[in-house]
């Protein structure tokens, strides 16, 4: 998972302002106590930081790969 897909599940998730907030305050027991935006600078895998978050927020397992994108037609 790159950054640029956790940034997408967060906003899809929670909201563009409030994924913010929430990146940089919620202290997460799975990536060390630390922040999501403490982790991912510290190079903690986006996928294993999205995970957490949704461990500590209560994202139902069906909501965990995000929502449906159809595909680009070229």
């Amino acid at each position: 998972m790159r950054i640029s897909d956790y940034w997408r599940l967060m906003d899809d998730e929670f909201g563009a302002g409030y994924s913010r907030v929430l990146s940089s305050t919620l202290v997460l027991a799975g990536v060390g106590g630390r922040t999501a935006d403490q982790a991912l600078a510290a190079g903690v895998e986006p996928r294993r930081v999205w995970l957490a978050v949704c461990d500590v927020q209560d994202v139902p397992p069906e909501r965990r790969l995000g929502r449906d994108i159809a595909p680009r037609r070229d």
